[in-house]
């Protein structure tokens, strides 16, 4: 009988081990999931807030950017435009000898107004959306070469298809950031612009032939994450690649969104 009472004992105590036992394992596994969960959400959180910060900097610099592009066209090329008109009048009241220098000054200001109107609409972002991006980036390389900067060269693959606006806008300011580093630091004298179109994306690549750089050491460029930046808000996949005197490359896959 004792016997029989150590087994039962022995018994209930194995159960209320093993109840204790999946009852701790229960309640580590919910609160690794909880505990999962609310690092998600936070990470969520965060990754949001990083969204919208980039998203109120970028708009706000897409505003600035149009507040400049109307100044250079309702002001700068008012003047200038006014500037053309006195010309006009004095060219006609002018002697002889003088007519060369007159017409040389008209055509330096008619070049001047030209290349504000060229460049207010390459900072209107409405401008942008209106012509599409691989006419502002046509038009944008036209003007490089107009003004004697460098020798440019655009190419098309593919089936070209419509890419939302605020997208594009995105993506020719990268393009923009990319064309400004390439005239001012890179002493490059040809510019290749690519655009291979795809049913899943869009693939841009972009080449100069200048001296390069060590991407290592420009990894903390304002210009340089200031095109991640833009990349990364609408999903786009963005590599950067130079060596000295080997050029610089750079490449943005951009996948568009379904309706």
């Amino acid at each position: 009988m004792l016997a029989r009472e150590e087994f039962l004992l022995i018994i209930y105590f194995i159960v209320v081990i093993f109840v204790l036992t999946t009852f701790g394992i229960l309640f580590f596994v919910t609160f690794q999931r909880r505990k999962n969960k609310m690092l998600y959400e936070k990470f969520e959180a965060e990754k949001r807030y990083e969204q919208e910060i980039a998203q109120s900097r970028i708009e706000i610099q897409e505003q600035t950017l149009k507040n400049v592009g109307w100044e250079l066209h309702d002001n700068i090329g008012q003047l200038l435009s006014v500037a053309n008109m006195q010309l006009n009048m004095l060219a006609r009241t002018t002697k002889d000898e003088m007519q060369t220098s007159v017409t040389d000054i008209k055509e330096i200001v008619a070049n001047s107004l030209q290349e504000v109107r060229s460049l207010s609409k390459s900072l209107n972002n409405e401008v942008v959306d209106y012509a599409g991006l691989e006419e502002s980036v046509r038009n944008e390389l036209t003007r490089f070469e107009r003004l004697n900067i460098l020798a440019t060269s655009i190419e098309t693959t593919g089936e070209a298809y419509f890419i939302p606006s605020k997208d594009a806008i995105i993506i020719f300011r990268i393009l923009q950031e990319f064309f400004s580093n390439a005239i001012k630091h890179s002493r490059a004298d040809h510019l290749n612009v690519k655009f291979d179109y795809t049913p899943a994306e869009v693939l841009i690549v972009v080449n100069d032939n200048g001296v390069g750089f060590d991407v290592q050491e420009a990894q903390k460029s304002s210009g340089l994450i200031n095109m991640e930046s833009r990349a990364k808000l609408i999903g786009a996949q963005f590599e950067l690649k130079s060596s000295p005197e080997a050029g610089t490359s750079l490449s943005l896959r951009y996948q568009p969104k379904p309706d």
